[in-house]
């Protein structure tokens, strides 16, 4: 479902037409779920949980759903054309799963009132398009707990996809965890502008190693940074899904994000007819974010002390933006015994101590 596909998916107004009346349940019973990918339905991360996620939907709703994807769709104006001609054809509910799809889901949402609309990392919503995001920065916690025990140069590198506040946290919290068990660590950033570009990602994660740096982490969705550590002996830690086969002596764990769950839920909704718009962000307790296998390589203490984080985490007797916490400048953010609030954290726009560059604008 590639080339010959987004072909057909770059329709004509008329269908448009065809479209505008899409509401319940079709002739045949169903509800129709289609789903757009930024990435490659099987680039091994996060398009591939969300392709998972959609098949452990189908086979749990069995023939009362009908699922469909677009995959590779490039954010901007041929997401727009991709979304609209998915409403046109009749789905129910679209699930458009990449930041950049915000803006073009809001548009095409306007015009196809009956449709629901589903947009993952985004913050934007209208009477038929919720919002949902998993807490990515509880994962980065554990590994940078990990990564602050396993460095031997003190010197964590971070291949990053762009500076929306969601990739700021994962950096930062991974940084506040490596420090809080090992204070001489710093974190280096690459930005390499694009979610799934192996290439670059590759390349980025080689600058880092150049430059001293022993453990590698990203937030990007190809396993390609975890295969260049690999290949000069360093751990690293997968993205989005379990990349343990692609680089087995080289991955320490991962985050998986786990989708299934709500998918299920939210197509269910659009069955009884009881959906409404809504704002998850959810983490560990709600299953939104799950740990990868762990390396059998790892040393007892660290492996037990990541288990400890993750559950403090997910009880919530532990929290991943607690104070004191100072930005890169030295000025407090919060101070000791508060934390970040969701508002705070949807807007983070800064460096805590510890983390080497700047954000580009």
């Amino acid at each position: 479902m590639s080339k010959s596909i987004l072909s057909r998916v770059l329709g004509t107004a008329a269908a448009v037409a065809l479209g505008l009346a899409a509401a319940g349940a079709h002739a045949d019973g169903k509800v129709k779920a289609g789903f757009i990918y930024v990435g490659p339905h099987n680039d091994g991360g996060y398009s591939q949980q969300h392709d998972m996620g959609r098949l452990e939907a189908q086979k749990n709703l069995g023939d009362k759903v009908e699922t469909s994807y677009v995959e590779s769709v490039p954010e901007g104006a041929d997401a727009e054309r991709v979304i609209r001609q998915m409403a046109a054809s009749g789905a129910n509910i679209i699930f458009t799963t990449s930041f950049g799809f915000m803006d073009a889901t809001i548009k095409v949402a306007k015009q196809f009132p009956k449709v629901k609309f589903e947009h993952a990392t985004g913050y934007k919503t209208a009477d038929n398009v919720g919002i949902y995001n998993a807490r990515f920065y509880e994962g980065r916690a554990v590994i940078g707990t990990m990564a602050g025990r396993l460095t031997k140069t003190n010197k964590i590198g971070y291949v990053a996809s762009f500076p929306i506040p969601e990739v700021i946290q994962g950096i930062n919290s991974a940084t506040l965890a490596a420090r809080a068990v090992n204070p001489n660590v710093t974190m280096s950033v690459v930005w390499v502008n694009s979610w799934y570009d192996p290439g670059k990602e590759a390349a980025a994660a080689q600058a880092l190693m150049d430059q001293g740096v022993d453990v590698i982490m990203q937030h990007t969705d190809s396993p390609a940074p975890l295969q260049a550590a690999a290949q000069r002996g360093f751990w690293g830690f997968g993205q989005s899904g379990d990349m343990h086969q692609y680089a087995p002596d080289a991955q320490a764990t991962g985050i998986v994000d786990h989708w299934g769950d709500y998918y299920t839920q939210r197509i269910q909704a659009v069955i009884d007819g009881t959906w409404k718009p809504d704002n998850t962000w959810g983490g560990f307790a709600a299953n939104m974010v799950n740990l990868a296998t762990f390396s059998d390589k790892l040393p007892a203490d660290v492996k037990a002390e990541a288990l400890k984080v993750e559950d403090d985490i997910k009880t919530g007797k532990r929290h991943p933006f607690q104070g004191p916490i100072k930005k890169q400048d030295g000025s407090e953010v919060i101070p000791a015994g508060k934390t970040l609030s969701d508002d705070e954290l949807s807007g983070m726009n800064y460096y805590v101590e510890g983390v080497i560059g700047t954000i580009p604008n």
